[in-house]
């Protein structure tokens, strides 16, 4: 096989988590077939992003950079991402299912008619190819994807794979390409950003506590926040707290919202109502809180509590706040 390509995501001159995951599984998969680690960051302002991919497996990092192309833009960043794969020939190119790669790649495969498993759980050399396994039926099945073309890609869910420990002092090769401006249309003119809590989005968080029509209000939420902050959680809500004017559509999680995947998922007062468990269904552990004990979402849930979430709650959170000191 030849080499494996990650597309590395960038935000304000900062890598995001997700290419270190993409890069340590990367590492992993050249070791059973063969070929070498690549990244390529698109962007501008980009001096430090080989140093750090090489940090987690990069062995050479492609730098296209261009003032074009400081705001994402699907046709600048696919014709960018399209030159490199031309140039360097990768046989597996891997990238996140976030929204700007769910955006990107499918536009991307088109172009280079190459074939694509989007928002994959877990990737795997099998004869020499590239197999991915990816929900489907709002989650409630996993089928393997095989691939007939000879650059096989696949967008990979956040939180999917761990992340290796840096290995500092670690060098790539950086190489630089350059962009033909006249391809770009349509150009990005501003961004305009909501406001930030500081704490991760919810499709890349570890850690992620939600709250349902329960909550009784958006005031109430504060005791989701409190319980957020002592274990460095993401706050999220269902389509109902949503609906109801709790919680803003940036929080939603379900399947006409966010589709997360964290480590830990703690709901609170959510009944677990199909839309919600599709967009939260394949987190690793999933602690449920609600006082009704026949609510769905405790068939999904690995930790039940039965209770009134606003007597528990409170009370957790101060035995958490012990047991992280």
């Amino acid at each position: 096989m030849g080499d494996i390509l990650v597309f590395a995501e960038h935000e304000d001159g900062k890598i995001k988590k997700t290419a270190f995951e993409l890069l340590s599984k990367a590492t992993e998969l050249a070791q059973t077939a063969g070929g070498s680690v690549m990244a390529v960051c698109i962007g501008s302002g980009l001096t430090d992003a080989a140093p750090t991919l090489a940090k987690y497996g990069a062995k050479k990092v492609v730098l296209v950079e261009d003032a074009g192309l400081a705001k994402y833009n699907t046709t600048g960043f696919a014709t960018a991402l399209a030159a490199v794969i031309t140039e360097y020939k990768p046989t597996i190119v891997l990238g996140s299912a976030s929204a700007l790669g769910k955006d990107l790649f499918p536009r991307l495969a088109a172009k280079i008619k190459a074939g694509l498993a989007s928002d994959v759980v877990s990737l795997k050399i099998d004869g020499g190819k590239l197999s991915a396994k990816k929900p489907v039926y709002a989650g409630k099945a996993l089928v393997d994807v095989c691939f007939k073309s000879d650059v096989q890609m696949a967008t990979v869910r956040p939180n999917s794979f761990g992340t290796k420990d840096p290995v500092e002092g670690a060098q790539a090769e950086a190489m630089s390409k350059a962009f033909d401006g006249g391809s770009l249309t349509n150009p990005i003119v501003e961004i305009i950003k909501g406001e930030s809590s500081g704490k991760a989005d919810l499709t890349e968080a570890e850690i992620i506590v939600s709250g349902g029509r329960a909550m009784g209000s958006a005031e109430n939420f504060k005791i989701l926040n409190a319980m957020a902050d002592v274990i460095g959680a993401t706050v999220g809500a269902s389509r109902a707290a949503v609906d109801s004017n709790y919680a803003t559509h940036s929080m939603q999680v379900g399947q006409t919202g966010k589709v997360v995947n964290p480590k830990l998922y703690i709901a609170c007062g959510i009944s677990g109502a199909i839309q919600h468990l599709a967009g939260m269904r394949t987190s690793k552990v999933i602690v449920a809180i609600n006082k009704d004990p026949e609510a769905p979402i405790f068939a999904k849930a690995d930790y039940g509590i039965v209770g009134d979430l606003f007597k528990v709650v409170p009370p957790l959170t101060e035995e958490l706040k012990k047991a992280m000191q």
